[in-house]
C-alpha cells in the first residue's frame, strides 16, 4: 500500500498558496463559483502541463482514470471537460498571469548567481 505523497503533490507544495489566494481575491476568481475552485482549475491545468496532455478530453480522461488519487493531489472538485472549459472561459486570466510573475521573480532570485556566472564568463545562450 502506498504511504507517501504523490510526486505531483510534492511539486505543488512549492507553489506559494498565500500569493495565489491573494490573486484570486484581487480578481474575484471565486465569485459565484460553487464547486470547482480556482485552485482546482490551477491544479488540473498544472497536471495537464506536466504530463503533456493535449486537450480537455485528454485531461479529463487522465484525471478520471485516477479518481481515488485526486483528493491526494489536492483536487477537490469534480473534473469534467465542460467544467474545465467553463472555468477556462469564465475565470480572469490575470489571476494566473500575476501568479506566474511572482514565480518568475522567485526563480530569478534563486538563480541570480548562476546568471552572473553565465554573463561574466561570456557564455552565449
Amino acid at each position: 500500500m502506498f504511504a507517501g505523497q504523490l510526486i505531483f503533490k510534492q511539486v505543488m507544495e512549492f507553489m506559494p498558496l498565500p500569493t495565489f489566494r491573494r490573486c484570486v481575491a484581487k480578481y474575484q476568481g471565486e465569485r459565484r463559483i460553487r464547486k470547482f475552485s480556482c485552485l482546482d482549475q490551477f491544479l488540473c491545468m498544472a497536471f495537464a502541463q506536466i504530463t503533456y496532455r493535449e486537450s480537455l478530453r485528454d485531461i479529463e480522461a487522465c484525471l478520471r482514470s485516477q479518481q481515488k488519487k485526486l483528493y491526494h493531489m489536492g483536487i477537490r472538485g469534480r473534473v469534467s471537460k465542460s467544467t474545465l472549459a467553463d472555468a477556462n472561459e469564465i475565470r480572469d486570466w490575470r489571476i494566473y498571469a500575476e501568479l506566474a510573475q511572482h514565480l518568475i521573480a522567485i526563480a530569478r532570485e534563486l538563480y541570480k548567481e548562476d546568471w552572473l556566472f553565465v554573463v561574466s564568463s561570456g557564455i552565449c545562450l
